[in-house]
């Protein structure tokens, strides 16, 4: 690739990420709006945001192997198209059925697209040094997204309406096909395998169940016959995808690669940043919306520091893991956010963005030191595997989001309902759930800090590495 389009392939490779984590968060404000104008049930209303995370999370792993197929360069451009295509369906629907069938394609076309936005920057940023910088403005701006997605529903469901989430989407996708089909080179393995058609079916099988479980769970109770057995087919599909893949001739995921400490233990580290972040961030909505009473606007515009932190964190981490080594850096920032999400347990019913500040703003420093978890990673990744190593990174940490959502969701409301039984207000039932939620989130962030130590401990982030993939970051 020439140098002189090097930062015009970041710059799509990162707008393209920007608007496929924009729509992990950017639904929930506006569902107030949606739901008048489409009469949902409290069911279509969760299929609305969930629908999206099912496709997404069930296929990332068929994506990555179909990037180191067929090229990079070639699926970054199909899912960006099938993305915006959907996403101009979704702002046009006039009812729920076409509204969740436009959320899925939505999913279908991140699934593609997120497995080849590392490996583009790896082909890119061949130079060790060079690439982790580049990775760290790409986790910067998908930090960013997760941040300012409640800002920007918020804005636009209240100030012009609701089909401006998705149809926003449109010029941005025409404008980052554009520049992708100019400045970005095509790359893929240069070894021709076969597709391990069965891997690829089981694979999917065993990560969509899970994660319809896993949404659905809450609704239909835990030990309800349907949940059990979603449970059921994803262990069955989890062994089934390991015994498949021993004996595969080209395998999708050489099972070897998990005997890495490096790989095994940043997927650990990486599972529990996300099951404690995800978890409280989306009750942290709550929060500031029911409890502080803000506007949507006002809530998304509180993320907004913790965002623009994250994103210079980021940028600085390269020079931070350089002079310190990746393994202090990233336990580091995984320790800070942990004593960020816990300092937010002290604020109370009655506080203002002042009180606020300064926890979310460790959090956000925090999550930006951790970047150069991925850039060390990569260091182990076999180059013909890189999307799918960066697929089952993707996948691993959309599970575990949802797994946070999910389990500290069920521990603030078995406090909640505690509370209550012993006659505290609505208000303060929520508060003690919400700030015990806070306490395990940070326990967890904190045990992901010493899963990274043992993983990357003797490991030097800036030692010349293979150009291989980085698709394994999308935390």
């Amino acid at each position: 690739m020439p140098i002189t389009r090097r930062p015009w392939a970041l710059l799509a490779v990162a707008l393209a990420t920007f608007m496929t984590y924009l729509d992990n968060n950017i639904v929930n404000v506006a569902i107030p709006a949606i739901q008048r104008d489409l009469h949902l049930s409290t069911s279509g209303l969760e299929w609305v945001v969930s629908g999206y995370i099912l496709v997404f999370a069930g296929l990332l792993l068929a994506g990555g192997r179909f990037a180191d197929a067929y090229g990079r360069r070639r699926l970054f451009l199909a899912g960006l198209a099938v993305f915006t295509a959907a996403s101009f369906v979704a702002g046009l629907a006039g009812s729920v059925e076409v509204l969740i069938a436009a959320r899925a394609v939505q999913g279908l076309g991140a699934a593609l697209v997120t497995p080849t936005t590392l490996a583009i920057i790896s082909h890119a940023y061949p130079d060790p040094r060079e690439r982790t910088a580049a990775v760290g403005i790409w986790a910067g701006v998908g930090g960013l997204a997760l941040a300012v997605g409640p800002l920007l529903g918020g804005l636009l469901s209240q100030h012009a309406s609701w089909p401006w989430i998705f149809e926003i989407n449109v010029p941005i996708g025409l404008a980052t096909m554009a520049l992708g089909a100019w400045a970005i080179s095509e790359s893929r393995q240069t070894a021709r395998r076969g597709l391990d058609v069965p891997g690829l079916v089981v694979s999917a099988v065993a990560l969509t169940t899970l994660t319809w479980a896993l949404i659905e769970g809450s609704g239909h109770g835990w030990t309800s016959p349907s949940i059990l057995a979603a449970f059921a087919v994803a262990a069955a599909g989890g062994a089934a995808f390991v015994a498949i893949e021993q004996r595969a001739t080209d395998p999708m995921v050489a099972i070897s690669l998990f005997r890495e400490r490096v790989f095994s233990g940043g997927i650990a580290a990486l599972m529990l940043w996300a099951f404690g972040l995800f978890g409280i961030y989306f009750f942290t909505s709550l929060y500031l919306q029911d409890v502080l009473r803000f506007s949507p606007t006002e809530a998304g515009l509180a993320f907004l520091p913790m965002a623009l932190c994250l994103v210079a964190g980021s940028v600085l981490s390269e020079r931070v893991a350089r002079a310190i080594g990746a393994h202090r850096s990233v336990t580091a920032g995984m320790v800070l956010m942990a004593i960020g999400i816990a300092g937010t347990a002290l604020v109370g019913a009655d506080a203002g963005y002042g009180a606020l500040m300064p926890t979310f703003i460790v959090i956000g420093i925090g999550g930006g030191l951790t970047t150069p978890l991925t850039a060390t990673v990569l260091g182990v990744m076999p180059p013909a595997q890189a999307g799918v190593a960066s697929g089952l990174f993707n996948a691993s940490r959309e599970v575990a989001g949802l797994l946070g959502i999910t389990v500290i969701g069920a521990i603030l409301t078995a406090r909640q309902s505690s509370v209550l039984r012993a006659g505290s207000p609505q208000l303060d039932a929520f508060l003690s759930g919400y700030r015990l939620g806070l306490v395990v989130s940070a326990a967890l962030v904190a045990l992901g800090a010493v899963a990274a130590w043992l993983a990357l401990r003797g490991t030097r982030e800036t030692a010349p590495v293979p150009a291989l993939s980085p698709e394994l970051v999308a935390a």
